[in-house]
């Protein structure tokens, strides 16, 4: 329609023109709409990425309260830069346990995905203790409360009700195993600080955070790694 045509028709006719533009606007949101009903359910899953153990789950419960991902993002991007930095981009099956992402907003700080055994469990002790002990000029602050404040097991059962009524495949009844679990953690985590001469109780906060830091991205590097050999 020319435009001359378009002002003698459609601007002096409200009626047609809002048909007409409804006709538009419903094509243009079919396009984008029906294609998501043909594809599947969400995401490829990752067979060999599993939750959290419960006193990670702990550790991410504080990491979270912390507000840990307002500086630290987990997500690397397909990007040489970030995967010579962060090691391999982050795929979608590795957040399909994780209620809420913790995809992240800015990184301030490096980018936490792939920190899962990266260094040992002195350095995340020593470093959640004083940053600029590890780190001249960092400006991330110190977090001396974890040394301080404890996490309890009631706390932890009920956030594995809270992830089994959101469909993450822990086994049922987590009173019945869930401190034992934590416990064998706490205290593997404790005897390894020990050897370098931390002191730390098994319920301190700090021990639940090096559970979870520790497992960052663990699963889904193997994953990925165990794709892409032949």
């Amino acid at each position: 329609m020319s435009e001359s045509s378009h002002r003698r028709v459609l601007e002096p006719n409200a009626t047609l023109f809002a048909i007409l533009t409804t006709v538009g606007v419903s094509i243009g949101g079919l396009v984008e709409i029906v294609p998501l009903f043909s594809a599947g359910s969400g995401p490829e899953p990752m067979a060999d990425v599993h939750p959290v153990t419960p006193l990670e789950l702990a550790g991410r419960d504080i990491y979270i309260r912390e507000g840990c991902y307002n500086c630290h993002s987990q997500m690397i991007r397909p990007m040489r830069a970030e995967t010579m930095r962060y090691g391999a981009w982050t795929r979608a099956g590795e957040y399909q346990w994780d209620h809420p992402f913790q995809l992240g907003s800015r990184r301030i700080g490096p980018d936490l995905q792939r920190e899962g055994g990266k260094r040992p469990n002195t350095w995340h002790y020593d470093h959640m203790k004083d940053p600029r002990s590890i780190t001249a000029g960092s400006i991330m602050p110190t977090y001396g409360w974890l040394f301080e404040q404890k996490v309890a097991n009631d706390d932890i059962i009920a956030s594995i009700n809270a992830m089994i009524t959101l469909g993450v495949p822990y086994d049922a009844d987590p009173a019945s195993w869930v401190p034992a679990n934590v416990e064998a953690q706490q205290k593997a985590i404790v005897a390894d600080l020990a050897t370098t001469k931390r002191e730390a109780a098994p319920d301190d906060e700090i021990v639940a955070m090096i559970a979870y830091l520790q497992r960052l991205g663990k699963d889904g590097s193997a994953a990925i790694a165990a794709k892409s050999t032949p």
